[in-house]
């Protein structure tokens, strides 16, 4: 599956293909650069050569904290990346947005099975199983909340699954399939938010 990523990557790019998420992407005479698309037009930025060089830039943001996620709109500026092939930009972009050229090509595909919240929720176990309490309001609120932070486009609901409109073919989505790890855990705050609210004397 990877040499065929590869090649879909490759046919995206020269069909026009130029941006992920918050980065850009342009033809060079030996292969692809990538900088900060709000950077489009600076001409002194710093200059990376590898793909490794990508997992540096998207750890931190620019005050220097850590991005535990790393589809938030916060990654760092200043910079651009000069790689020599798609494989090379193929690496860059698993460590700036990871498994998102995956879930892209198995899309792509017609092989990517979005899950609904409750349908996660319902494989919680331990001190997550109690996620399964959410009520809908709640759970409302949270995605709301929490994922209005992420660049992600949502195929799924609470109950159901979504066909949200997906951006021109000359940007690659960033697709949410599953509720990540960080959603999870902060639905087990809710509840347990709650039970204790419930639980307070009046």
């Amino acid at each position: 599956m990877s040499r065929n990523i590869q090649l879909d990557l490759a046919s995206w790019l020269h069909s026009g293909g130029n941006q992920i998420g918050q980065i850009l992407l342009s033809p060079l005479p030996n292969g692809w650069e990538a900088r900060h698309h709000e950077d489009a037009l600076l001409p002194d930025l710093t200059p990376y050569s590898l793909p490794t060089d990508a997992r540096h830039l998207a750890n931190l943001d620019a005050d220097g904290t850590f991005r535990p996620l790393k589809t938030t709109p916060a990654l760092i500026r200043g910079w651009r990346l000069s790689l020599p092939d798609p494989p090379s930009l193929r690496r860059a972009l698993d460590y700036f947005y990871p498994a998102m050229t995956g879930l892209w090509f198995s899309h792509s595909h017609h092989s990517l099975t979005p899950v609904t919240l409750r349908d996660t929720l319902s494989r919680q176990t331990g001190m997550y199983r109690v996620t399964q309490k959410i009520t809908d309001p709640q759970a409302r609120a949270l995605v709301d909340s929490t994922c209005s932070g992420c660049l992600k486009i949502r195929l799924w609901e609470i109950s159901d699954l979504s066909s949200p409109a997906l951006p021109p073919p000359s940007t690659l989505p960033l697709l949410c399939h599953e509720a990540c790890n960080l959603l999870v855990a902060q639905a087990r705050e809710v509840v347990k938010q709650a039970e204790r609210a419930a639980a307070s004397p009046s």
